[in-house]
Parts: structure tokens; sequence; C-alpha cells
């Protein structure tokens, strides 16, 4: 037997934990919409509705995604890239400013309703409080927001303003572009909060760094974050 069967995660629960962590996985892994992971269940048997999916998805993943951020603390870079962009909900414009470190983990990421310093200094502030420490650097593009706000909050760390040494953050838009897409743009700024919010943390477990894609170490690194998943979702065989 194994340990998720009767793990208290996955208590009063009709589905065994494999199936739970394997449909949160597919759903936050791969740009796939609540439908299609119900399908795929199903095509191996496992008859469950999108709603139980979403629910799964709300509930497991918000607490993988918090065991992930803890193992993670301290372990992210020290050089934060910041960029904001803007997203249609509901007809009305958000920015969801998001801030990675050197080698594209995504540190974390707030859904506003302006572009502006006052939300600039409200990144800034999350950063610091979830990250435990200043970067030595920051970058940014042009938008003036970002040197008032860090004025006031980070005084004493280096910024650098440019276009285009700020790509890493903005290429870090493009999966929550894509997920928008199938999603059918988010009901509300608290929904996309929500979904980012769990969608980020699992993302970074399964990031392997580029200049590791064609080494030998990539089949370890993909293990070990299989193997990290597993405890996380408590999925050892005992």
């Amino acid at each position: 037997m194994t340990r998720s069967a009767c793990d208290p995660l996955y208590r009063r629960h009709r589905f065994l934990g494999e199936v739970i962590a394997h449909a949160v996985w597919l759903y936050f892994r791969f740009p796939l919409s609540l439908r299609i992971v119900e399908d795929i269940l199903a095509a191996r048997g496992i008859i469950v509705s999108h709603q139980t999916v979403r629910l799964w998805a709300e509930k497991f993943g918000r607490q993988f995604a918090n065991d992930i951020r803890r193992r993670s603390a301290g372990r992210l870079g020290g050089k934060w890239y910041l960029d904001e962009v803007v997203i249609t909900i509901g007809g009305k414009k958000h920015w969801l400013w998001r801030a990675v470190d050197q080698r594209g983990f995504v540190l974390d990421v707030l859904v506003q309703n302006h572009r502006d310093a006052r939300a600039a200094k409200r990144l800034m502030r999350k950063l610091l409080k979830g990250q435990g420490s200043a970067p030595r650097v920051m970058i940014t593009d042009k938008l003036r927001s970002y040197g008032a706000a860090k004025r006031e909050i980070m005084p004493g760390v280096e910024h650098r303003s440019h276009k285009g040494l700020n790509n890493r953050a903005e290429n870090s838009h493009q999966p929550i572009r894509r997920r928008a897409r199938i999603m059918k743009r988010p009901k509300s700024p608290r929904q996309l909060q929500r979904f980012v919010s769990i969608h980020d943390p699992i993302a970074n477990l399964f990031q392997i760094p580029r200049h590791d894609m064609l080494s030998h170490h990539y089949r370890q690194l993909r293990g070990a974050a299989m193997k990290m998943w597993s405890e996380i979702a408590h999925l050892q065989v005992v």
C-alpha cells in the first residue's frame, strides 16, 4: 500500500492520493484546461468531473505550492528582474506584476489595479517579506515607478533600468498569457491571483535551467524534481 492511500492529507476523499496529485500536477504543469484534464483521467478509467478537478487544484495545489515555497526559501537568486504586464479582466485593465531571479525562477507575482509607484511598493514589500532579504541588484524596464519605489523601500540596492536587460522578466509572463487564453480570460483579479500563486511555485520546481537542458545532468535534475513532488504530495511507497 502506498503512503498516500491512508495519508491524512487525503482523508475523506473518495479517490486515492495518487489520482488527486496526478490531476493537480497535470493542470499546473501543462497548459491544460480543466476539461482536458478530465478527459485524460477518463482515458485511464477515472471518471471525475472537471469541477472536482478544479476543487482539487485549489485545495491541494495551494498546499503543494506553500510546501515548495518553504523548501526553496533562501535558495533563490540575489538578482531580481521586475516587470509588469496588462491583463484585461471583465473589460477592465489590471496589471500583473512579476519578479524573477537570474535563473528565471519566479520570486513572486501580484495582481493590481494600477501601474504606479504605489503598486511597485506593494510588490517590493511582498518580495522582501517572502525572500527575507534584499537583492544585490534590481533590474527593471524604464517605468519610473520602480525607481521611486526602490528609493523608499530598498534605498541601498543597485538599480539598473534598461529595456533590453529586462527580457528575462518579460519572458516569464508567457506561460500565464497562454493559460489566460485557455481559461478564456480570468473571471476576476482574485481568481487570477489565486491561480498564479499556485502555478508559479510548481513551475519553479520543474524548471530546469536552460544551460542544463542538453547536459548529462538533465535526467538527474528532472528525477530530483519528480522525487520532491512525490514527497510534497505524500506519494512515497512504504
